[in-house]
Order: structure tokens, then C-alpha cells, then sequence
């Protein structure tokens, strides 16, 4: 069909109108969603889908969610076929239909014009709870899939306007601190109904096909910025690796490789991973299209408008099934969308980059966190959250620039908060003890990775379960450009847990009782530098050791400067230059 011919003032003002239902839809979780993953770490995403159904706009959100809803919403489309009617409200989070991992829940819901499909509001949050063995979904233990909560394959909550009351009662009766639940999925409808409301009005202003052709023009636009930036590129195939370390249950490091074969406008991305694993690590393939996208914009850095267009010219290849990023079920899969998703993300850039070294970047901190649980007195009823201030690691250094502090994991790249300390405290029955930067835990350069931050609770009327997922425990963030980092262990995570007067130090996945009196301290790593760290100027240095975020050691085995004492901060310019000039 012929588009009408779309003057700039009003493709303006639909690319507006869109952006601002999807802004709206995200508000709305944040102000009427129960847990605090929802209304403070803001861990959920929101985008519009046309019938077809394409994405034609993403949210500014969490990455890890944004490119596996691509194939989710195919795949729930499909699945329903030509039993989709103006009222139905669908809810999945079934990795085998696309789904990034089962703690992730989308709802689908299609608005009709006219009596006509037109459109799909679509969000997706990440629930506290989605019932198993382990509170908060993080099973460390788990070798398959049923031993990680409920599967949910795309169905109906809502069937053409009625509420399926036994299927939500179903569903909640799964899962631990039901309120909180039930809040966040009374959110998530009210999202997607906001975002529809916003469409009709659109289409009542513009007529239906004027919106449609607009939308159309976005897409294309959004294509035509990418195909020019792969253009660009010299033809070649460009492969990178990346390290998958060990977190300590006896699988060994792995790596994951991406190659990028660019041929005129169009590139393809085949990604080589080692056989899938019985641990909560693989990837199905729907979570990988997030690390390969997150990858590629990284390296892209386009303007907007961000829709389905952008990867028009973009063919994938996660791997032969059964494998980490291709995970055939029943693997497990809960730790996912940060492990291996972030080395997988880590792999792809590096691969663009040997391509065009001029846009090479650092690697951010990867996610090492943790998930809480117990029993509050004051309300006589089950607590559980994942603790999202826990994961805040730094960004990585560009060649412009330091890395920003506690900014990551790059699996979220800026888009999650940590929320305010004290509605922690008040939402739960725990104490913070300390959330902080960390000092020398950004990465050594010329310019400095972003610092991690480190968190520690205790609780306070009973026992709490504390349960860690992630890595980068023991390889810190990749630098770029010559970045290198003698002073190593303080850049990468790790547990700490203080009780009977000892420290005991964790590095791997584990399940922990702590218990009142008892303290817990996440560290979370930094981000990767870049650059010779011998050529950063001498009195940037010293600001970083005066700021608290390089401490004396830091500076002279990981910058080459000799300051003789932090009061004064004086530095020993003829030591400093001899060391200097040994590099």
C-alpha cells in the first residue's frame, strides 16, 4: 500500500505522541507497583509493537529485557494464531517462547481500532518471586529448569475483557509474598492499558493509516541509521572473546566468541559457546538476542528513534542448540541475564571494535549480587526481593573520559536505580549498615573505569536468606586501548559476611543464613580502563586519592605515582618519574 506523503512536523509530533505513552507506561509501574524492584530499582521495560507484530519503539530501559522481547512477542503471537480478540490480555515468561529467564513477566496486550488489531503494548518486569525451591527465583543449586520456579507459556489473564480470576489465583498461589506480586502484576496491566489508551487517542487525532505510515517512516529511518553505520565498516569478518570465569562449582572458565561479518550495509553475528552446563548460567536463545544487541549499540551509539528497523539489516546465529547461548530446555537458566549475558555483550563489542579500534570502549562491571528473604514480624507475613543496590557496579572508561561510578551492571547499562536507603529499610526488617564506592576498584588507565560500590545489610528480628548470583569475582572488567591493572583484587566481587568476630569471603553462588548480629557486605566490581594508566596525569591522580576512590597503593602500583602521605597528598616527583619510566 502507498504511504501518504508525511510532512516533518507531523511525523514529529506521532514519533512524540508514541514516546510519551511509552514514558507513561513506565511511570505508571513505578508509581503502582508493591515491590521495591518495581518502584525503586525500576527493573522492568515497556514497548510498542505494531499488529505485525514489529517493535516500533523501545523504552530507554533495562537492556536485558528489550531485545529478547523482539522474538517473545512473535513467538505469543503465534502461539495464539487468530485467537487474539479486542479484551484478552496475555502473560508470559517461558524462556522456550522467547522469554528472557522466568522471573522476567511480560504482558501482551493487543489494542484494537475499529475492530482491527492495530497495536501491542507490551511490559516486562522482573518479579520478586516466581515460587521453587529458593526464594527470589536465584537457585544455585538447580540443574535443570523445574528447579527454578514456575514456567509460565504464553495464556490468557484476561479472555475478550473478563479476568481469568483462576488463573491468577493459580499463579499467585506459586509464589512467596503474594502482595507483592499481586501488586506488581496489577501494575503491569495498568501499564499496558495506559499505553493503549494513548495509542486510541492517537489514531482518534490522525486516522489510523496516517499513525501506521508514520510509524512506518520511523522504522525506516531507524534502519537507514544503522545500515549507513555499517557501511561504514570495512568488509571483513571481525571475531572477539570474551571469558566466562568460573564461579566456583567446577565448570571452568569458558569462552564466548562472536564473529561479525560485514558485507556492504548488512552485517551477520554468528556466536560460538560451549556446551550448555547443569547450572543457572545457560542462555536460551531469546535472552541471547539482548547480549548481541546490547553489544552492537554499544558499539553503534545511533541517535533515535530505537525500534525493530534498527536490526533490519542484522542476521544472528546464536549456536547449534544445547548450547550456553543457544540452552535447550530443561536447562537451567535463572542467572541468565547477567551471566553469561554481560560476556556475551563483552564478545560482540570486541568484535565491532577490531573492526573499528577508533570506537573501542571499556567493559563495565559485571553483576555480582544477591537476593534476601525471611519472615517480617511487623506484618506476620513472607518478605522477598532481589536486592538490585547490590549489582551497582562501575561503567567503563572511553577515549574520552573516566568510567562513571556506580553506574552498571553493564547488563542494565545505567537503566537500573538503587532507590533510597531508608525505604529499603522501611519495606523490609533489615539494616544498611554501609552502601558506598569502593576505593581502586575502577579499573587503571589513562582514563579510570567507574567504581563498583559495595552494600551490607544485617537483618534485624530473624533469620534471612541471603542468596548470590553473578561473577566477576575473580576477572575484573576488560580494559581497552593498553588499560592494565597490577592491583587486582580490589576491582572484582566478592561476599563478606562477619559473624563470631571473623570475616569469611565468598566467591561463588551460594545460598547463607544470616542471622541478627550477623552482617553481610556485597562488593561489586568496577569498570574496565582505558589506556596506558602510566599516562594518566599526575594530578588526576592525586583527586582520585584525595576523592577516596585510589588509595596510596593504588596509586603507585597502579599509576606509577609515589605519594608520600595522604595527609598532604605530596607526591614524589623524582620516584614517581623513575617508576614512570619503567613502564
Amino acid at each position: 500500500m502507498k504511504r501518504q506523503n508525511i510532512d516533518p512536523i507531523t511525523l514529529s509530533v506521532v514519533r512524540g505522541v508514541l514516546e510519551t505513552a511509552q514514558r507513561e507506561m513506565t511511570l505508571t509501574l513505578e508509581q503502582t507497583a508493591r515491590s521495591s524492584v518495581f518502584n525503586l530499582a525500576h527493573d522492568y521495560s515497556t514497548a510498542l509493537f505494531n499488529h505485525t507484530p514489529e517493535m516500533i519503539l523501545q523504552g530507554q530501559d533495562i537492556p536485558i529485557h528489550l531485545g529478547s522481547l523482539i522474538p517473545a512477542m512473535k513467538a505469543v503471537a503465534k502461539f495464539f494464531g487468530g485467537d487474539i480478540h479486542e479484551g484478552d490480555l496475555i502473560l508470559h515468561n517461558d524462556p522456550a517462547y522467547g522469554g528472557s529467564h522466568i522471573i522476567d513477566t511480560c504482558m501482551y496486550y493487543p489494542v484494537f481500532y475499529q475492530g482491527e488489531l492495530v497495536f501491542w503494548t507490551v511490559c516486562k518486569g522482573h518479579l520478586t518471586d516466581v515460587g521453587g525451591p529458593v526464594p527470589a527465583g536465584y537457585n544455585p543449586n538447580a540443574t535443570e529448569i523445574y528447579a527454578e520456579g514456575l514456567r509460565i507459556p504464553p495464556v490468557k489473564l484476561w479472555d475478550r475483557g473478563f479476568p481469568r480470576r483462576d488463573v491468577m489465583n493459580l499463579l499467585l498461589t506459586n509464589m512467596r509474598a503474594r502482595r507483592d506480586q499481586e501488586g506488581d502484576f496489577n501494575a503491569l496491566i495498568g501499564a499496558c492499558q495506559v499505553g493503549a489508551r494513548a495509542l486510541i487517542g492517537l489514531m482518534d487525532k490522525y486516522g489510523k493509516l496516517l499513525v501506521q505510515d508514520c510509524i512506518a517512516e520511523l522504522l525506516d529511518m531507524a534502519e537507514a541509521h544503522m545500515r549507513k553505520l555499517i557501511a561504514a565498516v570495512p568488509d571483513g569478518t571481525y571475531t572477539g572473546t570474551a571469558i566466562l570465569e568460573d564461579a566456583g562449582h567446577g565448570f571452568g572458565d569458558m569462552e564466548i566468541s562472536a564473529t561479525v561479518t560485514i558485507r556492504g550495509d548488512n552485517c551477520h553475528i554468528a556466536i560460538a559457546s560451549p556446551p550448555q552446563v547443569p547450572y543457572f548460567i545457560n542462555s536460551y536463545e531469546g535472552n541471547s538476542h539482548s547480549g548481541v544487541y546490547l553489544g552492537l549499540m554499544m558499539f553503534a551509539q545511533l541517535p533515535p528513534p530505537y525500534n525493530e528497523g534498527l536490526y533490519r539489516c542484522v542476521s544472528t546465529d546464536m549456536g547449534p542448540p544445547g548450547t550456553l547461548c543457544n540452552a535447550r530446555s530443561p536447562a537451567p537458566h535463572m542467572n541468565s541475564t547477567t551471566t553469561p549475558m554481560e560476556t556475551l555483550t563483552d564478545a560482540v563489542r570486541q568484535a565491532f571494535e577490531q573492526a573499528a579500534p577508533a570506537k573501542v570502549s571499556a567493559s563495565w562491571g559485571h553483576a555480582n549480587g544477591c537476593n534476601i528473604a525471611g519472615w517480617d514480624k511487623r506484618h506476620d507475613e513472607e518478605y522477598v526481593t532481589m536486592v538490585l543496590a547490590s549489582i551497582i557496579s562501575g561503567a567503563g572508561a572511553t577515549a574520552s573520559q573516566d568510567g562513571w561510578h556506580a553506574c552498571g551492571p553493564e547488563c542494565c547499562f545505567g537503566a537500573l536505580n538503587s532507590g533510597d536507603i531508608e525505604i529499603l529499610e522501611h519495606s523490609y526488617p533489615i539494616i544498611i549498615h554501609r552502601y558506598a564506592l569502593m576505593e581502586d576498584s575502577g579499573g587503571a588507565g589513562k582514563y579510570r573505569g567507574g567504581s563498583g560500590t559495595v552494600w551490607e545489610v544485617e537483618p534485624l528480628d530473624g533469620p534471612m536468606t541471603l542468596v548470590t548470583f553473578g561473577e566477576g569475582r575473580r576477572i575484573p572488567a576488560m580494559g581497552a586501548a593498553g588499560a592494565s591493572s597490577t592491583l587486582v583484587a580490589p576491582k572484582v566481587g566478592r561476599l563478606e559476611i562477619a559473624r563470631g568476630g571473623k570475616t569469611q569471603v565468598i566467591t561463588k553462588n551460594v545460598v547463607e543464613k544470616i542471622l541478627p548480629g550477623e552482617r553481610a557486605a556485597n562488593r561489586n566490581p568496577g569498570g574496565g580502563g582505558y589506556g596506558n594508566p602510566f599516562e594518566r596525569p599526575v594530578a588526576m591522580v592525586v583527586e582520585d586519592v584525595r576523592n577516596g576512590l585510589v588509595s596510596l597503593d593504588g596509586a603507585r602500583l597502579d599509576y606509577g605515582v609515589i605519594i608520600t602521605d595522604r595527609t598532604s597528598l605530596r607526591v614524589d616527583e623524582a620516584a614517581t618519574a623513575k617508576l614512570r619510566a619503567t613502564a
